[in-house]
């Protein structure tokens, strides 16, 4: 599968972000989810495909979530993630 994806930035919560097929924009995202996540500004567009590497998801994932869902969204990290990022361990 392969999927050109637009990735946007939460106005709200610093480093969240949704994933979603750019074809379809915003459309699939549930009010409720919008309400929370507030503007959502574009960071970048991607070709997602089985092989590429995403810094912070998983890919598989990622595709399934937005072929299920219409999206994926990536939470900001834990603090154990913060922790093991700022040792140079993550």
């Amino acid at each position: 599968m392969r999927l050109v994806c637009q990735v946007f930035r939460s106005s709200r919560k610093q480093e969240m972000y949704l994933y979603v097929d750019k074809s379809r924009g915003l459309q699939d995202i549930p009010d409720a989810l919008m309400a929370q996540f507030g503007e959502a500004t574009p960071v970048m567009v991607l070709l997602l495909t089985p092989e590429k590497v995403l810094a912070r998801a998983n890919v598989a994932v990622v595709l399934a979530d937005i072929k299920a869902q219409g999206f994926y969204l990536q939470m900001p990290p834990t603090a154990a993630e913060l922790f093991a990022r700022d040792n140079g361990r993550g």
